[in-house]
C-alpha cells in the first residue's frame, strides 16, 4: 500500500468519541477507562466533581459519566450546574445500589440515565453506546412548530414557551415530548419509550420513564398532578392528548 493511500484512509477514519469519566475510587478509574479506551474511545478522567464540572463545562465531550459521591462537589450538584449552564453532553450518572433518591433527583436535575454499582462491565458499555447513538442522530419533528393549550414549540429551534415565558427541558425531556407529539393520540408503552427516546432495548428501566414524564407534568401541564394533556393509561402507558 502507498504511503499516501494509507494517510488518505486515516484521514476519512472518524475521531474517537471523548469521554470523560469523573470517579473517586481509583481501582475503578483503572478499569473503566482500560476497557473504555480498549472499545475505541478517548477517555479523560477527573477525581473529584470540581474539577469534574470545570472540565465537562470548558470540554468538548461526547459523554459523562458521573459517580454522585465525589468529594468537593457532589455528582448531583455537578449535573444540575452543568445543565444551568446548558452544557448538553449526555450523562451516565453512577449511583449506589439501592439509593432511589439518587437516581429519580439526578434524573430530574438533566441526567440521562444511572447506573447501579457494582454493575457488569458489558451493562456499562451497552448503556454508553446508547446514550452516544442517540447523541448522535439528529431528532426532528416533521412540522416544526406546535401548539397546545398555552404551550409553543419550535422543533427546528429546540424552543419551547408556555404562557409567552420560556420553558427550560433537558434535551432528554425534549425528546420524549417530541416522541409524543409525533404520536399523539396513541398510547405509549414504557418498553416503546425505552426503545424510541432512550435506544433501550426492551431494558425494563421504567422509572426512568415515568420521571421524564413526571417532570414533562410539572413544565407543562397547568395542574400536573391531574394531567390534561400527558395522561396515563393505566397498565399500558402514556398517550398525549395535545
Amino acid at each position: 500500500m502507498r504511503a499516501d493511500d494509507e494517510t488518505s484512509r486515516d484521514a476519512a477514519a472518524p475521531a474517537p468519541r471523548r469521554i470523560l469519566l469523573v470517579e473517586d475510587e481509583p481501582s475503578l478509574v483503572v478499569t473503566l477507562s482500560d476497557r473504555l479506551t480498549s472499545e475505541g474511545y478517548r477517555v479523560e478522567t477527573a477525581e473529584d466533581g470540581l474539577t469534574g464540572y470545570a472540565r465537562a463545562r470548558d470540554g468538548d465531550f461526547d459523554l459523562i459519566v458521573l459517580d454522585v459521591m465525589l468529594p468537593g462537589k457532589n455528582g448531583l450538584d455537578v449535573c444540575r450546574d452543568l445543565r444551568r449552564q446548558r452544557v448538553e453532553t449526555p450523562i451516565l450518572m453512577l449511583t449506589a445500589r439501592g439509593e432511589v433518591v439518587d437516581k429519580v433527583v439526578g434524573l430530574k436535575l438533566g441526567a440521562d440515565d444511572y447506573l447501579a454499582k457494582p454493575f457488569e462491565m458489558i451493562e456499562l458499555l451497552a448503556r454508553v453506546e446508547s446514550l452516544l447513538r442517540r447523541a448522535r442522530v439528529p431528532y426532528v419533528s416533521e412540522a416544526s412548530t406546535y401548539a397546545f393549550g398555552d404551550v409553543r414549540v419550535d422543533f427546528r429551534r429546540g424552543e419551547v414557551l408556555r404562557g409567552g415565558a420560556p420553558v427550560e427541558l433537558s434535551a432528554l425531556e425534549f425528546k420524549l415530548f417530541q416522541y409524543f407529539v409525533e404520536h399523539r393520540g396513541a398510547v405509549l408503552g414504557r418498553d416503546e419509550l425505552l426503545d424510541k427516546v432512550w435506544g433501550y432495548d426492551a431494558m425494563p428501566y421504567t422509572r426512568t420513564v415515568d420521571v421524564h414524564v413526571a417532570s414533562l407534568r410539572q413544565k407543562l401541564e397547568a395542574r400536573p398532578s391531574r394531567p390534561r394533556f400527558i395522561v396515563t393509561v393505566h397498565g399500558r402507558g402514556y398517550r398525549f392528548e395535545g
